[in-house]
């Protein structure tokens, strides 16, 4: 995922009222201990948050996808990311740097999550390109014109699919060139926005990421093969055209689906890393995404049961709060240190680019991370391990209005 880099320091003065800001001696020193990208010189203008994009692809068993980050990588090196990265001059034209839009869903970016997912993953979110007769329906309006979340996606070989992942890293020909040339359409209408993360002003690396959702089709061969039996391991066999594969060792060394409480509780256990937007995430999506037994939901129940979750969460994404998840912009500052080893991450805030166009993040919940001892090129990392509910820390004066739905704290 080459287009993240997270701090968990910003400007002190976004503290809570009760609380004191961090004294520039503990900024300082707990920059330096969870940053995972060099922080700028204090006298250096702010750097611009180049845009990128991520993709949180859901399995048709509702698992969720994860890379994990090769050691040398210059940031977020040996974690488990989403697959996104950079919004390459392929993808699209964005707004320029200063405008509004710049940090806004489009195009540009979409392209860019799907393309990027292709190369890191080697999972193709393209439809067969429609027939002339029925593209027309479909921009007429026609409800016969297709195009619903469990249409099959392009199918091609493992040979085609890695010459093209391939063609495409080197830049021997344009994505979405490479996909209509077989046959099919990049499938940017299906992903759903699900927030902003910008970093920080006082990083000298600096990204604008929209995340996205994206449901992969579910069919019921798939639903009933994929679910969880009482008692047994989880099922890791996917449909052929949903295995994900590592890029080779370029960026990632790994590739798979597990639920977003997996993968939750192996962070816990130390077992991977998860950098604060990912764990977050992961934490806000894993009451909606679970595993489904094969005892208590025999048959199509089972699919049945797969396609409420996917519509709760869907919903929870487009409705949720104000803004609605889809529509949320975070940039993480630290808000409260508490007994030297652990920092209380807000979220709240929308970042510098942002500021005065009535973008928000979330101000219901909060990160506990923990200042793990263990370090990487000198650097210790955060350990994400809590999100908890606002309120709950600093009482009325940092409640919300109201808590979200099926999140658990």
């Amino acid at each position: 995922m080459r287009g993240l880099s997270y701090p968990t320091l910003s400007n002190p003065s976004h503290s809570p009222p009760s609380q004191k800001p961090l004294v520039p001696r503990l900024l300082k020193k707990s920059l330096s201990i969870i940053t995972p990208s060099r922080a700028a010189p204090p006298t250096a203008p702010m750097a611009p948050a180049a845009p990128s994009a991520s993709i949180l692809l859901i399995s048709p068993s509702n698992r969720i996808l994860l890379l994990h980050r090769v050691g040398t990588s210059s940031s977020f090196a040996s974690a488990h990311v989403f697959p996104g990265g950079h919004v390459d001059a392929q993808d699209g034209a964005l707004p320029t740097e200063g405008e509004r839009r710049r940090h806004e869903d489009g195009a540009g970016y979409r392209m860019a999550g799907v393309r990027e997912c292709f190369e890191e993953s080697g999972i193709l979110l393209a439809r067969p390109a429609l027939p002339s007769s029925i593209g027309a329906a479909k921009e007429a309006g026609k409800e016969d014109a297709g195009g619903d979340e469990d249409a099959p996606l392009l199918r091609l070989s493992e040979e085609a699919r890695a010459r093209g992942r391939k063609a495409v890293h080197d830049g021997t020909i344009g994505f979405e060139r490479w996909v209509r040339d077989q046959g099919g359409v990049p499938d940017t209408e299906g992903l759903i926005p699900f927030t902003r993360w910008l970093t920080p002003r006082n990083l000298a690396k600096r990204y604008s990421t929209q995340m996205y959702l994206y449901f992969l089709p579910m069919s019921p061969l798939t639903a009933a093969a994929n679910v969880v039996a009482e008692g047994a391991d989880e099922v890791e066999k996917e449909e052929e055209l949903h295995i994900p594969t590592p890029d080779g060792g370029i960026e990632h060394t790994a590739a798979s689906f597990k639920h977003a409480r997996e993968w939750l509780d192996m962070a816990i256990r130390k077992e991977i890393v998860l950098f604060p937007p990912q764990f977050f995430l992961l934490s806000l999506i894993a009451d909606f995404l679970q595993p489904v037994s094969t005892t208590t939901s025999p048959g199509e129940q089972q699919q049945a049961l797969l396609r409420t979750q996917r519509q709760r969460l869907r919903e929870f994404v487009e409705r949720d709060g104000e803004p609605p998840w889809r529509d949320k912009c975070i940039s993480p500052n630290p808000i409260k240190r508490e007994k030297g080893k652990w920092l209380i991450m807000g979220m709240g805030e929308p970042g510098p680019e942002v500021e005065g166009l009535g973008r928000r993040g979330d101000e219901e919940r909060v990160l506990r991370v923990e200042l793990d001892k263990e370090t990487e090129r000198g650097r210790e990392r955060p350990r994400p391990v809590e999100v908890c509910w606002r309120k709950d820390l600093f009482g009325e004066e940092g409640k919300g209005k109201g808590r979200g739905k099926g999140a658990k704290m």
